[in-house]
């Protein structure tokens, strides 16, 4: 069974947050530099909020406020939904389904491990899946 801790093996380690007082812009500089879609909201090791480009979106831009003179903690998404190391792929699909999400963090003991893609997750179905299929097929052979 792939587990969420699992899918974090294969990722790059790389974990990209920033300070709730920072200007919307720097957030949206930052996601379009590290091309990503969303930037966990953190003080300190303290996971505050997520935002996403969805955020932006209908949050800023929507709402005719200025990227550079809103701060992030005004339209990020908080409480954040979040998984525990052990939940199965399954069951994170089943979770960012639900509530309409596309990024799940991985956290434990209060501490962010890392953070999963609606991507990375479509990426394991279908790498699980065409391994099941070679392992037919070879059965089929044999």
């Amino acid at each position: 069974m792939v587990t969420a801790e699992g899918l974090l093996r294969r990722k790059s380690g790389t974990l990209y947050s920033i300070d709730p007082d920072e200007p919307v812009l720097e957030a949206i500089q930052l996601m379009a530099e590290q091309s990503i879609g969303a930037v966990l909201v953190m003080k300190g090791a303290e996971l505050l909020g997520i935002v996403s480009e969805r955020d932006y979106a209908r949050k800023v831009v929507l709402m005719g406020r200025s990227s550079s003179d809103t701060p992030i903690s005004q339209i990020m998404s908080s409480p954040v939904i979040t998984v525990a190391p052990s939940v199965s792929l399954d069951d994170c699909m089943r979770i960012m389904t639900t509530q309409r999400i596309r990024h799940l963090p991985v956290t434990e003991d209060g501490s962010v491990l890392g953070m999963l893609s609606i991507g990375d997750l479509v990426k394991a179905v279908i790498d699980e899946q065409k391994r099941t299929i070679e392992e037919l097929e070879l059965y089929i052979r044999s």
